[in-house]
């Protein structure tokens, strides 16, 4: 039986916890900063849970974590 391919973008972006969360960054953390208050630019840096109903796709792109 082949192996099954990691999607490579998919592994860049998510990452899986000890605990099995799935784990990314949040959007718009690079353009137009200036302008964002410092709390704000605090919890970009900060990685978020994967909502529950993406879940079960991105658990098919990275069919090995």
């Amino acid at each position: 039986m082949p192996k099954i391919r990691t999607h490579k973008s998919a592994q860049r972006r998510f990452h899986v916890t000890g605990t099995g969360k799935i784990m990314h960054s949040k959007v718009g953390k690079s353009h137009l900063r200036s302008r964002k208050s410092p709390r704000v630019k605090r919890q970009y840096a900060m990685k978020v849970g994967l909502h529950p109903t993406n879940r079960r796709k991105i658990k098919q792109l990275l069919p090995y974590a």
